[in-house]
Order: C-alpha cells, then structure tokens, then sequence
C-alpha cells in the first residue's frame, strides 16, 4: 500500500510539473521547459529523456515492462512526458519531431488504459487531446 501511494503522490506531482512546463511553452520560455522536462526525466524515471527517444513505438511499452521493469504508472508518467515534450517541440516548429512524441505518448496512455480496470474521464480527455494533435500534423512539414 505504501508504494502504491507514493506512486499516487508522484503522478499528483507530475501534474503540477506538466502545468508548469506547459505554462514555460506557453510564455515562450523553451530553454526554459526543456531544462524542467531533461530534470523531471531523471528524477521520477532515472533516465535520460534520450534514452526513451530512442525506444521504437511499436515495442515501447513492452521493452519497458518487460526490459526495464517499468510499471504501468511509470508508463504512465512517461507518457505525459512525451505529452509536454511533444507541445514544446510543437511550439518550436519541430512537427515532425512533436507528432512523434505525441504518437509515443498516445501509445503509453492507450496501453495504460488497457491495463486499469478503472474508468479515468482525465486519461481520456489526454488521449482525445493527442488524436486531434495527431490528426493536425498529418499534413506539417518541420
């Protein structure tokens, strides 16, 4: 019970993190989130954010549970990672490279959702969210 609330406390936190990066992006402070993004990264996840740049789509959640003993929670807080990491790079024009982001954060959130077995309206909204991101850079060029 106590790491089950400790990860509860984390993904709280994160929340109020991921407002705040998102708050940087919006005023134009990029370097600015990129700093917080590179630190969060490494804090709750003991890893680099290019360390999971690098993880394919197509096995990135299971390289993660089965390689490197993630859980769900931790897939969890990385996919609102990439959702932060995705609007930066977005604001910054780098398409190609936000859609991507956005296309990992997808994929966490709807494996995610998969494994729960309870209902989460915020999960949902997330990944509604995502799709239309998605769905708008179909068609950008970077």
């Amino acid at each position: 019970m106590y790491q089950k609330d400790y990860i509860l406390r984390m993904i709280e936190m994160l929340g109020d993190l991921i407002r705040g990066i998102l708050g940087l992006i919006a005023t134009g402070h990029f370097n600015q989130a990129e700093d917080k993004l590179d630190e969060v990264y490494y804090t709750m996840l003991h890893r680099d954010a290019a360390f999971f740049h690098d993880l394919p789509l197509e096995r990135l959640s299971t390289t993660l549970i089965e390689d490197h003993n993630y859980s769900n929670d931790h897939l969890q807080i990385l996919a609102e990672l990439f959702f932060a990491e995705a609007s930066l790079e977005y604001a910054r024009k780098n398409y190609d490279v936000s859609r991507q982001h956005y296309m990992k954060s997808l994929a966490l959130f709807e494996f995610v959702d998969s494994a729960y077995s309870t209902y989460s309206e915020d999960r949902q909204v997330r990944m509604q969210e995502i799709r239309q991101k998605i769905s708008e850079l179909k068609g950008t060029k970077s």
